[in-house]
């Protein structure tokens, strides 16, 4: 189940990521670029023009909620009390 939950994840976050990148090439080669190439550039470009990234960056974050929440639910996956390691 995590793990499946870990692929919807990334799944979604891919999707609302490269919703922002068209935006941002849509907008200027540069922005496109930079988007692609460097850290971070997407953030900044998706609040920067946030009238027309709120809805993929909202996206991007659910994909990134349902990942984190998968890797918690496998990260503890078939351990019992008793078969835990002592701290």
């Amino acid at each position: 189940m995590g793990t499946a939950l870990y692929f919807l994840g990334v799944i979604i976050s891919l999707v609302g990521g490269i919703w922002i990148l068209i935006n941002a090439f849509k907008t200027s080669i540069l922005w496109g670029l930079g988007s692609l190439f460097i850290p971070f550039v997407s953030l900044i470009f998706a609040i920067m023009h946030w009238q027309q990234n709120k809805k993929p960056f909202l996206i991007c974050v659910v994909g990134f909620v349902v990942l984190v929440l998968s890797v918690f639910m496998g990260a503890g996956a078939g351990l019992v009390p008793s078969q835990m390691p002592a701290s």
